[in-house]
């Protein structure tokens, strides 16, 4: 496997839900006793799992293994199989309770963005014990409020959403970085990476199409995406305790998300939380020792992001539309619907 290609397979990751390192306040927790793995998304789901296998989130099962530089990497980390510890399990696999036992499953799958599906994958799919056409809008409502409840993350939830995808896309791991020489992150985009192969926007479509986000949708893609980087960013300087390249790299990631999101102020003033997200990303220097200063500062960042999250549908906010790459930048080549692989 070429260096490029495993790099591909390295970053192309929207991460599991908890990554070790990461606060539990941070991320929603992926329980492998609850993890139920993609074979049983797909009984229903079968456009979205055609989908799946064409991505680098599928290949890592395979690829990762056998990677010479993903076994430099481990060796350095005192890591012996890159299936069997967590410290590699955590971003690139589907990990699942069987006998008492984790074992990875598959690679980065349904479960991994949507979390662990055991107390949600029925009562998602059962209609309120009716029938598609003759539940209400108000059972509806409830059903899905419900499985909510339970965890299940769906598209709507775009913040939760886009955290999954930072909390590997940006490295959590200091030592993997410094010790043992992992990419510090990948160069990850939200709408870039979302409309590319791994798009699955089949269900609603009733399997016609696999159908790209609206602009509406974008903006709203790529202001949260922005926002997450810089609140990932900030977090990971926070924890960074060595002058070494894993705070260098947080750092820069830190300045570069807020001075793309000075952009998108200006180009979305509308918008008052993009300036708050910037006021907040300045309210702490960006070094060692800083612990607690950047972290109220990501805090501030998370708040603003939730009320983006809430308050907006990305309806008000054309100003952006120049700054949201272009379908030239997406990654991957996008499945249509009804494609064998």
């Amino acid at each position: 496997m070429s260096s490029a290609s495993l790099r591909s397979a390295v970053f192309y990751i929207c991460g599991l839900m908890i990554v070790l390192g990461f606060a539990a306040d941070e991320l929603v927790a992926s329980d492998p006793a609850k993890t139920v793995g993609p074979n049983a998304c797909a009984e229903c789901h079968k456009q979205e799992a055609e989908a799946w296998k064409s991505t680098q989130h599928f290949k890592t099962f395979r690829d990762l293994p056998r990677s010479n530089e993903a076994d430099e990497i481990a060796k350095r980390m005192g890591v012996k199989r890159v299936k069997s510890e967590s410290l590699c399990l955590n971003c690139h696999f589907t990990v699942q309770e069987k006998d008492g036992k984790e074992e990875p499953v598959a690679g980065i799958s349904c479960e991994s963005c949507h979390g662990a599906g055991q107390d949600w994958i029925k009562l998602h799919s059962s209609f309120s014990g009716k029938t598609e056409q003759t539940e209400s809008k108000a059972e509806e409502a409830e059903r899905w409020k419900a499985a909510d409840a339970k965890g299940m993350i769906r598209t709507s939830a775009l913040y939760d959403l886009a955290k999954n995808c930072y909390s590997c896309h940006v490295v959590p791991q200091e030592d993997l970085v410094n010790k043992g020489g992992h990419k510090a992150g990948s160069a990850f985009e939200l709408v870039s990476w979302s409309q590319g192969e791994v798009m699955h926007n089949s269900w609603y479509s009733k399997g016609k199409d696999n159908v790209p986000a609206d602009a509406a949708r974008k903006r709203m893609l790529y202001l949260v995406g922005l926002g997450v980087e810089l609140e990932t960013g900030i977090r990971a300087v926070s924890r960074a305790t060595a002058r070494k390249p894993y705070a260098f790299e947080m750092a820069k990631r830190v300045d570069r998300a807020r001075k793309q999101l000075a952009a998108a102020a200006k180009a979305a003033p509308n918008v008052p939380e993009i300036a708050q997200m910037i006021k907040f990303a300045y309210s702490a220097g960006l070094k060692l020792n800083n612990g607690r200063m950047l972290t109220a500062a990501a805090d501030g960042v998370s708040k603003q992001l939730a009320v983006i999250a809430q308050k907006y549908d990305g309806s008000t906010m054309a100003g952006l539309d120049s700054l949201i790459p272009g379908p030239d930048k997406y990654k991957g080549t996008v499945r249509k619907a009804g494609a064998t692989n």
